[in-house]
């Protein structure tokens, strides 16, 4: 196996690192403090490719695979997790589900719009009293003649404000029934198809997550993607896909919070010599590269299946949870080798730290990946 970038990774790598540096990293804590989030940056980014990573080229995309779009997410998120959160939930939800389930129609409408960025894409799935129990929700379509008209509210959505278009799932048959779920395309300006409260977040700031609210909503049968009571069915596959977003996003952060701590380490003298010639944190920073390399090699080997065509529910679930795991610990250790340092705001290590949680709960929280990884080692 070869475990070099390969050309295209390391001129990806190269280009985020450049954009990051002159276009991310000045604006970091104002966008953090004020929870802005930077439409225009992610037009630029549609510009670069970067918002269309695994869109064919046939539909305005880069056409690259899910090795490429890691070092994508991988390196924005090395500087700000909040600006790689949104990118991973664009391609990976909203964009993908397009791809993988709207008929060619659908994907000439919505595909090269969305892959440039003039559009801003948004995923419905989540709902306030359901969580993780998608089978519970509670919005709701009702068919009529040629329309559907759809009544309900999500919630957690990244981008539910700015997207211009949203993929949501919605009920269409009896509550709890696998087979009584939707996905239909909302575009922004639809009759009854509003947003609502923006959540006031502890990390992720910049990332931008609110209500999306439907008050008798009436949207053509023509935006429903695949047949009906196919939702969730289509929702666990996309889900796959955005569990390998997750874990690329967790694996930036690891890198930065380590990177920033490494070079604190070097930085700062105690008793005539660099903290980390002293043990107790030379120990710290092993266990932190040595689980940042586990991590990436379950990613890729995730990332090698996905483009492969092989199934990939379990390496997604196992490259996720130890990522999320991973990218918390490291944040926490890397405050810890900053000391009090590490608690301020003059120090990058604070808002790794508090972006690192999301890991953890954003596509499924670590139990149920634990879930989803038993039953899959049981099956047989």
């Amino acid at each position: 196996m070869n475990f070099d970038y390969n050309e295209t990774q390391a001129m990806i790598a190269a280009s985020i690192r450049e954009f990051a540096e002159l276009h991310i990293r000045p604006n970091i804590m104002d966008w953090d403090e004020s929870q802005h989030f930077p439409v225009e940056l992610f037009k630029q980014l549609g510009e670069m490719g970067y918002m269309g990573v695994l869109v064919p080229e046939e539909y305005g995309g880069s056409g690259l695979g899910y090795h490429e779009y890691i070092t994508v997410i991988e390196e924005i998120s090395k500087v700000d997790p909040s600006i790689g959160l949104s990118v991973a939930a664009h391609n990976s939800l909203c964009t993908n589900h397009i791809l993988a389930f709207g008929n060619e129609e659908q994907k000439k409408k919505w595909l090269p719009k969305l892959a440039t960025a003039e559009y801003i894409g948004a995923w419905g799935l989540t709902e306030h009293n359901t969580g993780s129990d998608a089978g519970g929700m509670n919005t709701t379509a009702v068919k009529d003649g040629d329309h559907w008209v759809v009544n309900g509210a999500k919630n957690f959505i990244t981008h539910a404000k700015s997207g211009d278009v949203a993929v949501v799932i919605v009920r269409t048959g009896e509550k709890g029934d696998s087979k009584g779920m939707t996905a239909f395309v909302f575009e922004k300006g639809m009759q009854g198809f509003t947003s609502g409260k923006k959540e006031n977040k502890l990390g992720m700031r910049a990332s931008e997550t609110a209500e999306l609210v439907f008050d008798n909503c009436r949207i053509p049968d023509a935006n429903r993607l695949g047949e009906v009571g196919e939702g969730f069915i289509q929702a666990m596959k996309v889900l796959d896909g955005g569990r390998i977003s997750i874990g690329a996003l967790s694996l930036g952060i690891a890198k930065g919070a380590y990177e920033a701590a490494l070079k604190y380490s070097k930085e700062r003298h105690q008793f005539g010599q660099p903290i980390s010639s002293f043990q107790g944190i030379a120990f710290k920073l092993a266990d932190m590269a040595t689980e940042i390399e586990a991590s990436e090699l379950l990613l890729h080997k995730a990332a090698f299946l996905k483009d492969n065509h092989k199934p990939v529910t379990l390496a997604g679930a196992m490259g996720k949870m130890y990522s999320s795991e991973v990218c918390v610990r490291v944040a926490n250790e890397a405050v810890q080798i900053h000391g009090g340092y590490g608690y301020t705001k003059d120090y990058p290590v604070e808002k790794f730290y508090r972006d690192a949680k999301l890991c953890t709960i954003g596509e499924g929280t670590t139990e149920i990946q634990k879930l989803v990884i038993s039953r899959n080692i049981l099956k047989n």
